[in-house]
């Protein structure tokens, strides 16, 4: 079965907000000693994800 694909459109404070949570739980991870694997692939993918303009309508 194919994998689904997922889309999240964030300003830049939601983006710099998600990012630093995702540095807590790694941190919170490590201090565990616990893996962090999966929280390294999502901080790659959110950082090197393209940045794109949409235009929001209300209304």
């Amino acid at each position: 079965m194919r994998q689904k694909d997922y889309h999240i459109y964030l300003d830049e404070q939601e983006r710099c907000q998600v990012i630093q949570s995702l540095i807590d739980l790694k941190n919170a991870l490590i201090a565990q000693g616990r893996y962090t694997d999966a929280v390294d692939d999502v901080l790659i993918k959110i950082t090197k994800a393209k940045k794109k303009r949409i235009t929001v309508k209300y209304n």
